[in-house]
């Protein structure tokens, strides 16, 4: 288990060029790319259960991805992936699950709690109800668990895009919501796969982000020209949207479901 409070150091990322690790050695290992939010997900799920010895980290350049990683590693060619006992495994919410499962380190699945509460319905709406349901921690369920690690890739990317770009605050008037990002902040596994925030702001701003969301997945992406009222909402189309449809149910699966 990682050393507690040691910052990891982020190994290069992989490009077209690159050599491939060693595969199918023995040892397990979690491609990914520093960028991608699904990817972060089980990024912050090692880091918690201080598996930062246990499962490497190879990150892959999404834009000029190594052609040894489709064809040897995983078909899907999608981040994240995870290389453990000979075999690859893909889907970023399948992921956290079998990381929580299958190795050593505190569990993100409150046993009780996900008795409970088997749902927890989220978006800035309702963020606000949705929070303080439980006394021994400000986080959904709680304590930190599998619905703030799948949750707070996104959240983080939607904060700094209305912070930096709309100038709105999305705390405001929302002390638990932002008690909560104060305290997730405070989270030792996801502090080190952060977004830097300038510059997510201006690949914001280069590519323009455009949300299109269909009845069969909730976060699908496409990239696209626009006027910056469009984007703005568009986005502010996707938090209606959110608190309608983002429910997480621990003990089935969760929305979001695309990786990259």
């Amino acid at each position: 288990m990682a050393t507690a409070g040691v910052e990891e150091i982020r190994p290069p990322t992989l490009g077209a060029t690159s050599e491939p690790p060693p595969l199918f050695d023995g040892t397990t290992r979690l491609y990914m790319s520093y960028s991608c939010p699904f990817a972060q997900r089980v990024w912050i799920t090692r880091n918690h259960k201080g598996l930062q010895d246990k499962i490497q980290l190879v990150p892959i350049d999404l834009e000029n991805r190594p052609a040894w990683y489709k064809e040897k590693v995983y078909p899907e060619n999608k981040v994240p992936s995870l290389e453990h006992n000979g075999k690859v495994l893909g889907e970023s919410l399948d992921l956290i699950k079998y990381v929580d499962a299958n190795f050593e380190g505190p569990s993100l699945v409150p046993s009780v709690k996900a008795a409970n509460s088997s749902f927890v319905r989220a978006s800035f709406d309702y963020l606000e109800n949705a929070l303080g349901k439980f006394d021994d921690g400000p986080f959904f369920l709680g304590q930190f668990s599998l619905v703030d690690a799948a949750l707070a890739p996104f959240l983080e990317r939607l904060q700094i895009t209305f912070s930096e770009v709309y100038k709105n605050d999305i705390t405001c008037g929302r002390p638990k919501l932002a008690t909560y990002i104060e305290e997730l902040n405070k989270i030792d596994a996801y502090k080190p796969t952060k977004v830097d925030p300038p510059e997510f702001v201006e690949y914001f701003k280069e590519r323009f982000l455009v949300i299109y969301i269909h009845s069969s997945s909730p976060f699908p992406l496409f990239w696209g020209l626009g006027s910056k009222q469009y984007a703005s909402d568009t986005l502010a189309y996707f938090l209606r949207d959110l608190s309608r449809r983002l429910t997480v149910e621990i003990t089935t699966g969760f929305l979001f479901t695309e990786d990259f």
